[in-house]
């Protein structure tokens, strides 16, 4: 029977002694561990998954909340001023379930608003007893130099989905919300309100859309009746990165052949989603499609 105890019977084994056991040796730094672990999915001990799973928590301890914030151009927010109308449509827009509420400037954040405090209101009786400041939760606010592992456990201890982000001068640079973390451990995480699976792009007004980065650019050639080039690439994300020369994050844009890509979502290893803006000349053939 094998023993669980390390050579000298100091201690249990772990798992760790045990792969390392295997392979021929313990690794002694993180690149090491990854090499291991790329090993072992060779040996069919781990699947894609999991080790692309794995790999996700060992760079979560890396990251900091800067690194994957939406910044404070970008979030979806209402002010402390705005009549009910006006809240309601951005709630109703953008199908988010929680909002930064504002003060007289966008770096001010005041509190938090909760969709589903909204719903009392929709009546005519109600939208006359609407006051915005009864409710308001209280915000959590994080440096952006946060890590991300202590985040997550923040997150987890507090109950709380949603932090802003504050600069140096303590004015709100962007938010982060839990989702936001745990897509950097299992990837892209899509809810009731993302487009459907089978679509790979979606059209959300004349000028915008939404395309999912693994659609092939022969996929989206034919639904814009564009013409980029796919003789590199299969993928539009792939094409998108390549533009860039890195690894973009939320946020940042690149022009193709008229086409203006917006990152929406990205984690450290790939891009997920992206908004794209086609050229005036191509707005005919992808309301054909």
């Amino acid at each position: 029977m094998t023993s669980d105890r390390s050579s000298d019977g100091s201690r249990p084994r772990t798992w760790l002694d045990r792969l390392g056991q295997i392979f021929g040796g313990e690794p002694q730094d993180k690149e090491e561990l990854i090499e291991l672990l790329k090993e072992a999915k060779a040996r069919a001990l781990l699947d894609t998954e999991a080790l692309s799973m794995i790999e996700g928590v060992l760079q979560v301890s890396d990251l900091r909340v800067r690194d994957i914030m939406i910044p404070r151009a970008e979030m979806v927010s209402v002010r402390r001023d705005d009549p009910l109308e006006r809240i309601l449509q951005i709630a109703v827009e953008s199908a988010h379930s929680r909002f930064p509420v504002t003060g007289d400037d966008k770096g001010e954040v005041v509190g938090i608003l909760l969709a589903k405090d909204l719903l009392a209101f929709c009546t005519e009786q109600g939208r006359r007893a609407f006051n915005i400041r009864d409710l308001l939760r209280s915000a959590v606010f994080v440096p952006e130099s946060k890590r991300l592992n202590v985040l997550l456990k923040d997150f987890r201890s507090s109950r709380n989905h949603m932090a802003i982000v504050v600069d140096e001068y303590g004015n709100a640079a962007g938010l982060v919300t839990i989702e936001d973390v745990l897509e950097q451990i299992v990837g892209e995480i899509e809810d009731e309100h993302d487009f459907d699976e089978g679509a790979p792009i979606f059209k959300r007004s004349a000028r915008d859309y939404t395309a999912k980065a693994r659609t092939t650019v022969e996929e989206f050639n034919e639904y814009f009746g564009s013409d980029l080039p796919d003789e590199e690439f299969d993928t539009i994300g792939g094409l998108v990165v390549h533009a860039f020369g890195h690894l973009p994050k939320r946020g940042e844009r690149v022009d193709i052949e008229g086409f203006r890509f917006t990152v929406m979502r990205a984690d450290s290893r790939r891009v997920h989603l992206l908004s794209v803006q086609p050229p005036v000349a191509t707005e005919g053939a992808s309301a054909l499609a």
